[in-house]
């Protein structure tokens, strides 16, 4: 969920002086050489010694480099690495490790790691850095935005509410300081840097791995192993599997930001079962609540909670609940009260309880590193499950603070952790592991209500490890292609690191989906392991019947094919809760050693099943070209392919089981048909396997369950598929097998008996499979020509001439790649700058971003208005040429707002904005001139880095000034304008955007702080303007070098 905060309110500040993770490192090699030079007292400041509770213990300080010392652990091919002896005693417990033993406790075994990290110890840092053969291609990092594979980002593990985030944002929700490493020859390395402190993950070096953390830390490292796979496997056995979910929790789930009463709540339950579209899961925001306080419920909107769910139950629904861990400050309040008497809420330094404002006003948290207030916590739990709660949804637990610009609290706050978790440590050491320890108290809590039900707890924060007691999903994202483009990846990414259940909110939770962005998307996330449609408050409905009967069909294929498909997807994750391979992988696991498939990003596994989908608005199903791994692929479907759902294909070797498309997963029994799809191999074999148990509860873990092999093998014509071993002290249902031979182009042959008794299909001739192919093929055409395509309502209007697209128009030149939406402000939302991939501007289509007002009023004529597109030139291709937007505003009264974004040819280093009003017609008692107006140019910028960020620039009298955050709001004119220039600079990362103007246009500048960004604003003076006189500001953007 989103935390909103008006445009002028206050906020807390922190002083920058304070612990942090500051990174020094060389700086980019970005051409032309510009550089600026930090206070380097300031910097020096800023870094000062951890709270240890490891006190009289030495380590290594100074500037000091060398080879890291090892010792193997856990067991072969797993190495922990140090800095020195001293280093490895001095490190704090592990947090991801399962057993932290495991991580201290070394092991005989006559193997050496094939590659050693070195480090360098500078200013309390330890830089570690990995060098790997050239062609390695790297993957993982958690929860990531962007590409899938990471060769060329830098990210920053720092838990963070990431609002709206972009393929540029160096911090999400959940920090897994983590790298999967895919060597050229197909085998892979996994490395860990184990530290729950903010750590750098530097892959801008081809081939290397950096880590940058605050001293001493451990350096994990597993294999080289055979494959990716085989890494995972050996991670799970020192950070755990993924808890197995109920059958349930695998369904589809449909949320919103909010369903506001139990009527509506009924309401939209009951429409999926009247439209026929599975559903299993209805989920409550924080609406649902007594002015926000948790565990509460509104006394006249959710007035009987029991009897809801009572409701829900009886049609095939669960209820999962949310809890955010921010606790209103109000004597009175039980919960407050019990936390306040048990002394858990987390401390600042002076000893009282921290208050941050979040959504009920002042609120203390918990401080989840104390058993005792797990325990508190847990008991709440239990007591609230017993309302009728299914499921818990713990949102907000970055944690997110409001009113502060680093978005969360100060770092200086105490907690009082166990023993075994580190101890007494400031908030800088817990902070990324805050959301896991909150996930791990209500999963504890939801098993004390009923240890015959598996809990089912959906976290937005997490570490390493979290996936033993939550899911995740993928934050709040924007409804736009982008984002269902990177939804792919984002999930690959959670689940190479670790985190096999995870999922995006398919439409898109901030915005407006259209009927064919949430169609495609409802596609592509049926297949993903987590599978929830979510919508923030203020946007149009985002139900799946609510965007034509076009878009509703295509979602009830989806859903309907993700319920086929249980029985597998059920099957996958027992092997990662008893294994840890990953549910979903990318497309190169198939074949590790292929290195044309390792940036696939349009494709994915489930298993054995390849699904490829198409994320661009013009790309249909039948115009898709499906890169393939090598070997045996055979496209299937279930008589529902469309134009706008993805292809599936069969590996060949494989078996899997699918089953009825029930309207949720309480109607099916055990003794329903059972189908299996099989594709043999070259060798005429397959084989695969079908888990089955109660769906719920924790028989399983005492052999009360069905595993079954099937194997099938062809020998003289004739395919025989049986059964080849079984597993668990279940009986065999009865029940009817159907079993569906792949023969390619879609067609195949099907027989069916018994389920336990072996089954025959006679292959038919080389002549006939080509017929039944050739026919197959066509009734797969006609499939999808009589198919109702969802209607192109992307485009929306036309301008002179030119057709306007609700696609967002790209501009990428030389160092910089923009995107602009000229339908709502014609504002610029992503703002990128490639040698450093650094996203100084990211945002939604509707608010924020780059934006410019025709007056001195915030969000005044032409923030929202919809732009002429007037020129473009953006397609030229030739080394050199220009770029250029020109878009055009009718502003009324005769005036017009023009705006041209230029990449310019003689320097691909900056990207320029002209932005002018002038009088087209001004009538006649007017004297020629207009009404007052002013040009206001208002970006809002992104602070990847909060407390390290600040404002530079001389005065046109010539004194120098730093504006930090907690400066406030400040205007400057006169002799204190800034002489022609300012400078944005992030010193963590040793960056400054510069932002260069005409002095002489530009009347007054303005800095107004925001949580985690920074309005930097260009005002001109204001008066009417006539022909003969135009307001214009003509300014620039670069990005350079702090040393």
């Amino acid at each position: 969920m989103q935390s909103k905060i008006k445009y002028h309110q206050a906020i807390f500040l922190e002083p920058r002086f304070k612990f942090s993770c500051y990174s020094f490192k060389t700086k980019l090699q970005i051409n032309p050489v510009k550089e600026w030079r930090l206070n380097k007292k300031l910097i020096g400041g800023r870094v000062i010694a951890r709270m240890a509770d490891y006190k009289g213990k030495v380590i290594t300080t100074g500037d000091v480099s060398g080879d890291m010392i090892f010792q193997p652990i856990l067991e072969d091919g797993v190495f922990r690495f140090d800095c020195s002896v001293d280093d490895r005693g001095a490190a704090c417990p592990s947090l991801s490790f399962v057993n932290n033993k495991d991580r201290d406790m070394p092991i005989m075994t006559h193997k050496a790691p094939l590659y050693t990290p070195t480090y360098k110890s500078h200013m309390d840092q330890q830089i570690v850095q990995l060098e790997l053969p050239v062609g390695t291609s790297f993957y993982g990092t958690g929860e990531v935005s962007g590409q899938l594979e990471r060769t060329g980002k830098r990210i920053f593990t720092w838990n963070t509410d990431a609002y709206g985030y972009g393929p540029g944002t160096t911090s999400l929700y959940q920090s897994h300081p983590w790298v999967l490493a895919v060597l050229p020859n197909g085998e892979a390395l996994g490395v860990l840097a184990d530290t729950t402190r903010c750590c750098e993950i530097d892959l801008r070096k081809e081939s290397t791995i950096q880590f940058i953390a605050p001293s001493p830390y451990p350096v994990i490292t597993f294999g080289p192993f055979t494959s990716p796979s085989a890494v995972l496997v050996s991670l799970s056995h020192a950070t755990g599997t993924v808890f197995m979910p109920a059958k349930w929790s695998l369904g589809y789930h449909q949320c919103r930001w909010s369903y506001d009463s139990d009527q509506r709540v009924l309401e939209v339950s009951k429409t999926f079962r009247k439209k026929g579209i599975p559903c299993d899961v209805i989920w409550m925001d924080i609406d649902y609540m007594d002015g926000f306080r948790c565990f509460t419920f509104n006394k006249e909107r959710f007035s009987d909670p029991k009897s809801l769910v009572k409701d829900l139950h009886h049609i095939g629904f669960k209820a999962i609940w949310m809890l955010d861990p921010g606790i209103k400050h109000e004597d009175g309040y039980f919960v407050y009260d019990s936390g306040t008497k048990n002394d858990v809420w987390i401390k600042k330094s002076d000893g009282t309880p921290f208050v941050g404002e979040v959504w009920p006003g002042p609120c203390v948290f918990p401080d989840f590193t104390q058993s005792k207030t797990r325990s508190w916590w847990a008991s709440l739990v239990k007591d609230f499950v017993s309302c009728g709660v299914d499921g818990i949804w713990n949102d907000m637990n970055e944690p997110a603070v409001f009113k502060s610009v680093t978005k969360t609290m100060p770092e200086r706050n105490i907690h009082n952790g166990d023993k075994e978790l580190g101890g007494c440590q400031n908030h800088s050491h817990y902070h990324n592991v805050y959301g896991m320890l909150m996930a791990r108290s209500t999963h504890e809590g939801m098993k004390l209500a009923d240890e015959n039900k598996r809990p089912f707890v959906l976290t937005r924060a997490g570490f390493v490890g979290s996936h033993r007691y939550a899911a995740t999903w993928t934050g709040d994202n924007l409804s736009n292609w982008e984002h269902l483009h990177m939804s792919i990846s984002m999930v690959l990414q959670l689940g190479m690191s670790g985190q096999p259940l995870s999922g995006p909110d398919i439409g898109g939770f901030a915005g407006n989906a259209t009927p064919k962005l949430f169609g495609r998307w409802m596609g592509i996330g049926a297949m993903f392991p987590f599978c929830r449609g979510h919508s923030e408050t203020g946007t149009t409905d985002h139900e799946p019947w609510s965007f034509g009967e076009e878009c509703e069909e295509v979602c009830r294929l989806a859903i309907k094919r993700r319920y086929r498909l249980l029985p597998h997807i059920y099957t996958l994750f027992y092997i990662a809760h008893t294994t840890g391979i990953p549910v979903a992988t990318p497309t190169f696991f198939a074949d590790p050693k292929d290195p044309s498939l390792r940036t696939l990003e349009n494709s994915f596994l489930l298993g054995s099943l390849l699904v490829c989908a198409s994320s661009m608005p013009d790309q249909r199903l039948d115009k898709l070209q499906c890169t393939l791994p090598n070997g045996i692929w055979q496209s299937f479907d279930f008589d529902d392919s469309h134009p706008d759902l993805p292809a599936l294909f069969l590996q060949g070797g494989s078996i899997i089981p699918v089953g009825p498309p029930y309207q949720h997963v309480g109607e099916s029994d055990p003794s329903d048909d059972l189908t299996l799809l099989v594709a043999l191999d070259e060798n005429g074999k397959a084989k695969g396997i079908l888990f089955e148990d109660d769906g719920d509860g924790y028989g399983f873990t005492e052999g009360q369950y069905l595993l079954t092999h099937y194997l099938a093998e062809l020998q003289e014509s004739v395919v025989t598929v049986r059964i080849s071993a079984t597993e668990g002290s279940w009986k065999r249902p009865q029940r009817h097998l159907n079993v569906k031979l792949l023969l390619g182009e879609g067609a195949m042959i099907n027989t069916c008996g018994m389920d336990g008794e072996a089954l025959q299909i006679r292959l038919p001739s080389e002549n006939e499979i080509s017929d039944l192919m050739s026919a197959s093929k066509e009734q797969y055409k006609r499939r999808l020509r009589n198919a109702k395509p969802i209607p192109d309502a992307e485009r929306v209007s036309e301008h002179m001439g030119m057709e306007l697209s609700k696609i967002p128009i790209e501009l990428k030149s030389g160092d910089w790649a923009l995107k602009v939406i000229p339908w709502i402000g014609g504002r610029i939302i992503s703002m990128e700058h490639l040698p450093s991939g650094s996203q100084w501007l990211c945002s939604r289509i509707e608010i924020d971003g780059y934006e410019e007002y025709c007056g001195t009023e915030y969000r005044s004529i032409g923030c929202t208005e919809e732009y002429n597109v007037l020129e473009r030139d953006l397609v030229h291709d030739d080394v050199g040429e220009e770029k250029s937007l020109l878009l055009g505003l009718d502003i009324g009264g005769g005036l017009v707002l023009d705006r041209k974004i230029t990449m310019p040819k003689n320097n691909p280093t900056v990207f320029q904005i002209d932005s002018s009003i002038r009088a087209l017609k001004v009538g006649a008692g007017s004297g020629g001139f207009s009404r007052l107006i002013c040009i206001r140019v208002h970006p809002t910028f992104n602070l990847m880095h909060p407390t390290e960020s600040f404002v530079s620039f001389t005065s046109v009298n010539g004194s120098k000034h730093e504006v930090w955050p907690e400066s406030g709001d400040q205007f400057f004119e006169g002799d204190l304008l800034p002489n022609g220039k300012w400078t944005l600079v992030d010193g963590r990362v040793g960056l400054g955007l510069v932002n260069r103007f005409n002095a002489e246009e530009v009347y007054k500048c303005y800095i107004h702080w925001g949580p985690a960004r920074v309005n930097l604003e260009l005002w001109s003076e204001e008066r009417p303007v006539s022909k003969q006189s135009p307001l214009r500001i003509c300014h620039e953007y670069e990005v350079i070098n702090i040393v």
